[in-house]
């Protein structure tokens, strides 16, 4: 299974994204990425999702928190 780091600066924007085949090199990227673009009140959505077996999309991780952005990156 792959796993998907996601980031968009603004509702409707482009997506910035990566994939890897384990979950240690995203989970740092996602973390990375809050640490360089994610600021309190900023429109920013980065989201780390894994790959499920049926090709669907399991949410592991997002910044801001579900419910505190009016956007979903996806």
């Amino acid at each position: 299974m792959a796993f998907h780091v996601t980031l968009q600066f603004e509702p409707g924007g482009g997506l910035v994204t990566g994939t890897w085949g384990t979950g240690k090199t995203p989970r740092r990227v996602f973390r990375e990425w809050i640490g360089l673009y994610a600021q309190a009140g900023s429109t920013v959505v980065i989201e780390l999702f894994e790959e499920t077996s049926d090709g669907g999309k399991h949410l592991i991780d997002r910044w801001p928190p579900p419910g505190d952005v009016p956007h979903r990156a996806t």
